[in-house]
């Protein structure tokens, strides 16, 4: 049973009745629930401390570091949800992709897929591959108690981004050109990582995650029409995988406004908003029956308390009228954010929002 579930007959796990999982099933909270993406990681001296001299792949794999990171937020800014400390690539080392990620760079593949054949090298993952994504859930949610935990993927078209351009890119020109130019063989690939990040997402759930997240990070390059044509199907595969769970599935990407509809519509139960798009508006893209996240500036935390504080009350307002919301900021928690400065804005978020 998922750490999330109440089916008939069971009594309700640790983290069922937390203000998380409420907001994400669109129910009455005592507050708004707040967490952050990248909250575990480059900001916190004790994360640098920890991963001193490892490489970030070799730190996914430890298991008791792993926890130690993912907890290292949590204690410091009393956040409500933890989220799994990994990368989106991880699945797809495990499967023997030959990858690395470069400091100041990101994950950069050393022969990029480009043809039919080189879809041969994505092989199916097992639980074997990720046995310390097992050990490591296992270790944290005994630690967590009633604090629901994260499990998260890269979506297919993020994934499949930089397995074709074999690193980090602008203009996504290699993945496009496959998109446009050869649709059978780009169908075929994303289909391909659907069930791998499903397989990724499956192995979370069943260690103990109370939700999921599928980051789509580059979404925001594509138009509409491609994203429904060409994207859309396999995240909607990777949403169908895990439905069975009862798990609150979340779906974000950055400059994903124009897309905010159709994200909701692959099957996502909560839809993430960046600070592009005030939420009351992007509610109204949407639709009804789905929860949001977001949606705070990250840049703006380098601002003074006051200015923090006068923008997250704009969240706040904006978010109001909301079936449900969880307060996050529009992307990732940049490096060299002072972390006293998200320890103030989560407390602020609990004590405007208190019920």
């Amino acid at each position: 049973m998922s750490a999330n579930a109440s089916p008939s007959g069971h009594q309700p796990t640790a983290t069922y009745n937390s203000a998380f999982l409420k907001a994400c099933r669109r129910e009455p909270v005592p507050h708004t629930p707040v967490w952050f993406m990248r909250q575990a990681g480059r900001s916190l001296p004790e994360y640098l401390k920890v991963r001193e001299g490892i490489p970030m792949l070799e730190s996914c794999m430890r298991p008791e570091l792993v926890t130690e990171i993912t907890l290292q937020p949590v204690r410091r800014h009393q956040v409500d949800a933890a989220i799994y400390f990994s990368d989106i690539v991880v699945p797809l080392k495990a499967i023997g992709i030959d990858l690395d990620i470069k400091p100041g760079v990101g994950p950069v593949v050393e022969h990029p897929i480009r043809t039919r054949a080189d879809l041969a090298r994505l092989r199916d993952l097992t639980p074997e591959d990720v046995s310390y994504v097992t050990q490591a859930i296992t270790l944290l949610t005994a630690e967590l108690g009633e604090t629901p935990l994260i499990g998260f993927a890269g979506a297919p078209f993020t994934l499949a981004s930089y397995l074709v351009e074999g690193g980090p890119s602008r203009t996504y020109e290699n993945a496009k050109a496959m998109m446009y130019g050869d649709p059978e063989l780009w169908a075929d690939l994303l289909d391909r990582l659907a069930e791998i990040t499903a397989a990724f997402l499956k192995v979370q759930i069943e260690a103990g995650a109370s939700a999921v997240q599928l980051f789509d990070s580059w979404a925001g390059a594509l138009a509409p029409a491609d994203y429904r044509r060409s994207v859309l199907p396999a995240s909607a595969k990777v949403f169908d995988a895990v439905a069975g769970y009862g798990v609150p599935r979340i779906h974000f990407g950055v400059g994903t406004g124009e897309l905010l509809g159709l994200m909701g519509e692959a099957g996502a139960d909560v839809v993430g908003v960046d600070w592009r798009v005030p939420l009351d508006e992007a509610a109204r893209r949407v639709g009804p029956g789905k929860a949001l996240q977001g949606n705070l500036d990250p840049t703006v935390l380098f601002a003074g308390t006051e200015a923090v504080e006068a923008k997250t009350r704009e969240v706040l307002d904006s978010a109001a009228g909301l079936e449900g919301h969880v307060f996050n900021l529009g992307h990732g928690v940049l490096p060299s954010t002072n972390p006293d400065a998200l320890t103030r804005l989560v407390e602020y978020v609990h004590t405007q929002t208190a019920r």
